[in-house]
């Protein structure tokens, strides 16, 4: 039998590994910072045990978010810019990796791979586009191979891709990782991530994960921090004193929580190519509520992400036995949690601390979760989910 080359031999044996040093990374829809989570597996599938060793957000300058901004959820965008974004962001994300490596003094050669989800510029399933003869679609850049290289280290990227070949629509992945690390049996729970887009995937008590649902619920923060950018030049709500000061306009709120997208059936995704600043107008416009305090905007915003969020669990799940582990920048927002408290009394809302799970840190986790498993794991039959690996590999020689 031939030996195997250089690059098969190293992944081999880090997949036989008894421990796995991994580097999880997520960049998401805020453009806030690259969030970079330097984990420890033990195992795979419903038994993994799993660590965060270290955890932090870098930043992105203003630069990079203009020149992000330039492709970002636009239907028409200049090819020649994708292209070269795709070759920078890799470039800038490994730089960003080699620097948190300086920082935690950790040798990118003790690191045995890196998960990278990337920098998503689109996202279009097929509900939302509606073209004939086109299934669902997504795309993230910031190539792998570029990160591999720079780094030194074997990158798992463009993880998406795997789930839209098998039939769903490239989100939400959370459900994967939600289900090795979040389920208990005799506890009906939901882990709701409210980030640029509000997810959440329940996972019943009985533990028969043909129950499992994981699905996009609305508009997380994107709405918020858009608005925020728009009329106040501050990229979010920082602890919600805007929202706080202003008022709810009702029927404008009222008006945004029309849109076709609530009534799809489930599981659905969507982004900032729906839920933007063009269908706040739009609804302005016919409400008549164009002129309204910003505050009162920002405030109306912030009610939408709660109530859309309430409406859908308190629509699909009635049990007094809920508990809901919130994370991701929207679960810090003061009005936003108060929110759900108020609309969901019955329900025990806490954070994904509670599973030893950083909030801030959960969606780099479950990259580096999904990176373990395309590695060593095995495909889960998870509700109507595609049961797969997903992942594609790059390795640095």
């Amino acid at each position: 039998m031939p030996a195997l080359n250089l690059n098969l031999s190293k992944l081999f044996n880090i997949a036989q590994k008894e421990e796995r040093l991994c580097i999880g990374l997520m960049s998401g829809t805020s453009l806030d910072g690259l969030d970079i989570a330097l984990c420890r597996f033990k195992g795979h599938g419903i038994g993994t045990q799993f660590r965060l060793l270290n955890f932090m957000t870098i930043p992105y300058p203003d630069v990079f978010k203009d020149e992000v901004k330039q492709v970002f959820a636009k239907r028409n965008a200049d090819l020649e810019k994708v292209c070269l974004l795709n070759d920078y962001i890799g470039g800038y994300h490994a730089d960003l990796i080699l620097q948190a490596l300086k920082q935690w003094e950790i040798a990118p050669a003790d690191v045995d791979f890196i998960a990278s989800h990337g920098q998503t510029i689109y996202h279009a399933p097929q509900h939302q586009h509606k073209q004939a003869g086109h299934g669902n679609a997504t795309l993230q850049i910031g190539d792998g191979d570029h990160i591999a290289v720079k780094t030194g280290i074997i990158t798992i990227s463009d993880f998406r891709q795997k789930h839209v070949a098998a039939g769903g629509e490239g989100a939400p992945l959370a459900l994967y990782g939600d289900v090795i690390l979040g389920s208990k049996t005799g506890k009906d729970r939901v882990l709701l991530n409210i980030g640029g887009i509000a997810n959440l995937t329940y996972l019943p008590g009985d533990g028969d994960l043909a129950k499992v649902m994981s699905t996009d619920i609305g508009p997380g923060n994107t709405l918020i921090d858009a608005a925020c950018r728009a009329y106040f030049n501050k990229p979010f709500d920082e602890d919600a004193a805007i929202a706080l000061s202003g008022e709810v306009n009702d029927v404008l709120l009222e008006a945004l929580l029309q849109h076709p997208f609530f009534n799809e059936q489930l599981p659905k995704t969507t982004g900032p190519e729906l839920f933007n600043l063009d269908y706040v107008a739009d609804a302005q416009q016919a409400t008549r509520t164009l002129n309204i305090n910003k505050a009162d905007l920002i405030a109306t915003l912030s009610a939408f992400t709660g109530r859309s969020i309430a409406q859908f669990i308190g629509k699909n799940y009635h049990s007094n036995r809920l508990k809901i582990f919130a994370s991701g920048g929207g679960a810090r927002n003061p009005y936003i949690r108060s929110y759900l408290k108020k609309a969901l009394p019955a329900a025990i809302i806490t954070d994904t601390d509670e599973l030893g799970i950083n909030p801030d840190a959960k969606e780099a986790i479950l990259f580096a979760l999904l990176g373990n498993e395309a590695l060593c794991g095995e495909p889960l039959n998870i509700g109507r989910n595609p049961a797969i690996l997903m992942g594609k590999f790059s390795f640095p020689l």
